[in-house]
């Protein structure tokens, strides 16, 4: 059976390209997306998110009616769910926009569709959502109960893309590809091989959710290393970044360098899935996520007694994203310690992050204040370097010769002067 139309539920980060690369490749693509403002800047051939050339593939896209967003599910042959799966309370799993997602596109369902969880979930949500839309759609037959022979085919094929790169991943990464049975799989293989340069992978379901954690929970594992050795570094009066470079030296090692701790919506959250999945299991894991959670407020401590310094002390947050060059804030350490410095009446507080116009609210609510770089630099005292963008890099030594600087990403190293 051929795919004509897609459908793809949740226009974001991962939905958005996801969409765009498909209408690429001739196909007729309907985007979901419950933000009106998201649905109009779409529909107009515009981004509303940070990422290289996505812009100009949404544009080609759009204008050749390929592409198109709205707010209610339509029919289609395939739909694809990428929507947010956060947690809530005690770091357990909230898979209410799953829940949403699947409730939403039942009514438009028919027999011979396939439907692919992309979202990044614990292991069984993929056969919780084929319940739910088994108990929204009774008139059809799903995998969990009809097996090979169910009306509506259900998979799993998590996302693994690098912020960024996201365009050009989406084609070139092996995609592991896991349904609820094997026709489910080798449906969703032949979708995902319209688009993907790399190997699709047949496995099950459960096993690629938790290939998804497991690559992330083993990211978050050696950056938990890496932020343990560099406080250790700090109480030896050891220079951590000339540290990991010498020992990087050795043929079998590669000790990642530190940062201010952990962000963006994978690697901060996906670990915490397979804790509460397997809480008496998971003791590195929870350990890895308790010591990266811990890094913002051991930066927070380093900023205080520098500033304490001064009468009055202006600190300049360099950087807010979670990671270098994108605007993504979600789950980001920067924004914490951020946030955490004007709780504390450290001193005023300037955020400079060149990818976004205007700070979240839960910033501007704080009184911390919007700076370009050049203001930053001229009014702070006190820096601290929180995300490695490009323009940073770029700058001088000499802009912060006269400034009390915590440097978390290294940076005043790889600066010229």
């Amino acid at each position: 059976m051929t795919f004509k139309t897609i459908s793809v539920v949740g226009l974001g980060y991962i939905g958005l390209p996801t969409a765009a690369v498909f209408a690429s490749r001739g196909l007729d693509v309907i985007g979901v997306e419950v933000s009106e403002k998201a649905v109009n800047t779409i529909n107009a051939g515009k981004v509303h998110i940070v990422e290289p050339d996505l812009d100009m593939v949404v544009r080609g896209a759009v204008h050749a009616g390929r592409l198109r967003a709205t707010l209610t599910p339509e029919p289609a042959d395939a739909f694809m769910v990428a929507v947010p799966t956060p947690f809530k309370g005690d770091n357990e799993p909230d898979l209410s926009y799953i829940e949403a997602a699947g409730k939403n596109i039942a009514p438009v369902l028919k027999k011979g569709d396939l439907v692919i969880l992309e979202s990044t979930s614990p292991v069984g949500a993929t056969e919780q959502l084929s319940h739910w839309l088994g108990e929204a759609r009774p008139d059809l037959s799903f995998p969990h109960t009809q097996g090979e022979d169910a009306d509506v085919q259900v998979a799993h094929c998590p996302e693994r893309v690098l912020p960024g790169k996201v365009l050009q991943e989406l084609v070139s990464n092996d995609r592991i590809i896991g349904g609820l049975t094997p026709y489910c799989t080798e449906r969703a293989t032949e979708l995902y091989e319209l688009i993907v340069a790399g190997e699709c992978i047949a496995t099950n379901a459960r096993t690629a959710e938790l290939a998804k954690l497991t690559e992330n929970s083993f990211r978050d594992v050696n950056i938990a290393f890496a932020n343990e050795l560099s406080t250790i570094c700090d109480q030896l009066d050891v220079n951590v970044w000339e540290l990991v470079r010498l020992t990087n030296r050795h043929p079998r090692v590669n000790v990642l360098n530190p940062g201010p701790g952990v962000g963006g919506h994978c690697i901060a959250v996906d670990p915490w899935f397979i804790v509460h999945s397997a809480p008496e299991k998971a003791k590195m894991i929870r350990l890895a996520r308790e010591i990266n959670n811990d890094k913002p407020y051991y930066v927070v401590n380093q900023v205080r007694e520098l500033a304490d310094q001064f009468k009055k002390p202006v600190i300049a947050c360099f950087g807010l994203a979670f990671k270098a060059d994108i605007d993504d804030l979600r789950e980001s350490p920067a924004m914490d310690i951020c946030e955490e410095i004007a709780e504390q009446e450290i001193g005023e507080v300037l955020a400079v992050e060149p990818n976004i116009s205007e700070l979240p609210e839960r910033l501007l609510s704080k009184g911390i204040e919007l700076s370009s770089v050049n203001e930053a630099l001229e009014r702070a005292n006190t820096i601290v370097i929180l995300v490695d963008h490009k323009s940073f890099v770029r700058l001088p030594k000499e802009k912060f010769a006269a400034k009390m600087v915590v440097d978390t990403r290294g940076l005043l190293s790889r600066l010229n002067g």
